[in-house]
């Protein structure tokens, strides 16, 4: 099943290509105060509601404005440098995590604001994330996906290189608009193994980040396992899985995002920058082969500086 908001944050299922609206008959059980409340409260009583969702009314998708389907997540839990980078690391990296802010979330369709602060380079992070569907504390992975509800594409925003050195993740990933997510989440009946989604994502057309999530340092079940020995994981949080860096690459003013996880749908984005700052577009990989293990530097606007 395809869950979503649409329009003024509705709650739908998506049934082909069209939306059954499902706001009334689950507020009228469960109550909010806000429609962006309704979706993690819906996940913690799925079973609840199972049976009658696909049923009802629907509109065309064409004629809806699909929403961010957790606009309001309690957590939004993000594994760090969780890929073997296509086998060019010698042994996974050491289980780390950080947090970004519930905040940033944004929806498809919407945009990514590039701050006015000295970032060496801003670049999106193509990621499938885990919706949790019960909670989960101190959860061992041999358990771990009976907690996961769902499944959801997701773009790790990132402002990189900012100074003081050491003071880097809380500012650097979760500025506002940082948390692109959808369009909607897919429960995980629907796919066969997580560990073996093809990831796309796309920049004004042009492919730059194509990878397998069989390319997991950590595989999902030992990372709710290791997020949730620290703090417990709720209906609704979102736990992303991290990326394949060597396509990550520019993100500038003007820019279309698309990123496809398979299975998943299409997440589209826009990219606004109000200084026009511009970098090359080379790929993390592409630098690495002219010898560089720097990004891109930037070429042009506000902060640029001479350099390789």
């Amino acid at each position: 099943m395809k869950l979503l908001h649409f329009d003024d944050y509705k709650l739908g299922v998506l049934r082909g290509e069209e939306v059954v609206d499902i706001t009334e008959r689950v507020a009228s059980r469960i109550g909010h105060a806000d429609r962006r409340e309704l979706m993690p409260k819906l996940i913690a009583r799925f079973d609840e509601f199972r049976a009658e969702l696909g049923a009802g009314a629907t509109i065309p998708l064409s004629r809806v404005t699909v929403r961010a389907p957790l606009p309001r997540p309690g957590n939004i839990a993000c594994m760090a440098v969780n890929y073997m980078e296509d086998g060019t690391r010698a042994a996974p990296a050491p289980l780390n995590a950080f947090h970004k802010a519930p905040s940033a979330v944004i929806g498809p369709n919407e945009t990514m604001v590039l701050p006015d602060v000295p970032a060496t380079i801003f670049e999106g992070e193509a990621e499938i994330a885990v919706v949790i569907g019960r909670r989960a504390a101190n959860v061992p992975a041999a358990q771990a996906m009976a907690h996961v509800f769902g499944y959801v594409n997701f773009i790790d925003g990132s402002a990189r290189g900012l100074p003081p050195p050491g003071n880097v993740f809380f500012q650097m990933k979760s500025r506002a608009t940082f948390a692109p997510i959808g369009p909607w989440i897919v429960t995980a009946d629907e796919i066969a193994d997580p560990q073996k989604l093809r990831v796309r994502l796309s920049v004004n057309g042009t492919v730059k980040q194509d990878f397998s999530t069989s390319d997991m340092a950590h595989p999902i079940a030992r990372c709710i396992e290791w997020v949730s020995a620290i703090h417990p994981l709720e209906p609704g949080d979102i736990l992303a899985t991290g990326t394949n860096h060597r396509g990550l690459s520019s993100f500038m003013d003007g820019d279309t995002v698309e990123l496809e996880a398979e299975g998943l749908g299409k997440l589209t984005i826009k990219v606004r920058d109000p200084l026009k700052r511009t970098w090359s577009r080379e790929t993390r990989l592409d630098r690495q082969n002219q010898g560089f293990d720097t990004p891109t530097p930037q070429v042009g606007g506000k902060y640029a500086a001479t350099g390789a």
